[in-house]
């Protein structure tokens, strides 16, 4: 597409992405890969939360959470999920939807073991999303982690990552008095090639 220079030039979306992710990291105040991960439950009721994006592969992005939580029961039910990442910093964004599947081998145990063993011993003593008496029983899980796993504790088998596979991309950037740039990147499968359509504001 001949207008689409600049920061929307190439024929590859995710280093596209990484392009934008490595420009809003010095910029971005805490956490530029932070992402709004949307879901949907059994009865279609629509969910929404911030999660951290962990890795961008050639054809996948990649975030890790505790299997047994809200979000990856609704992510294994629907197979599918939606994504944007909003840099205000640069007055852009990043938004995808596409299908799920786990991340649950060696990636997931590297990913794990190179978290602060704080965070490890606190991913086995949460049972994310589910009721919670008080926090004095969040603190004596933790201490009951402690002294089953000691400081090094390995990745919990209720604890991975998932892959988004898109098939549909959109990068977005503000325009003057709103005549905002949009391109969107779709494909029928996740082995079709890619289709740019420049979209209105």
């Amino acid at each position: 597409m001949a207008d689409r220079d600049g920061i929307f030039a190439g024929e590859d979306p995710f280093a596209l992405v990484r392009d934008w992710l490595s420009e809003a990291d010095p910029q971005e105040l805490n956490d530029p890969n932070a992402m709004a991960l949307a879901t949907v439950d059994e009865t279609g009721m629509p969910n929404a939360r911030v999660v951290l994006l962990k890795g961008i592969e050639d054809n996948a992005f990649v975030f890790y959470t505790n299997y047994e939580s809200a979000k990856a029961r609704e992510l294994d039910f629907a197979g599918k999920a939606a994504f944007v990442i909003h840099w205000k910093s640069l007055r852009r964004q990043v938004r995808a939807r596409g299908l799920i599947t786990r991340e649950d081998g060696a990636k997931a145990d590297a990913y794990f073991a190179s978290r602060s063993p704080k965070s490890r011993l606190g991913a086995w003593a949460s049972r994310q999303s589910r009721p919670l008496e008080n926090r004095e029983a969040l603190e004596a899980a933790l201490e009951q982690a402690k002294a089953e796993h000691g400081d090094n504790p390995p990745r919990p088998p209720y604890w991975g990552g998932f892959r988004l596979e898109p098939l549909e991309l959109e990068f977005w950037a503000d325009g003057e008095a709103r005549l905002h740039n949009r391109f969107q990147w779709r494909r029928s499968t996740i082995n079709s090639d890619w289709e740019i359509t420049r979209l209105n504001p």
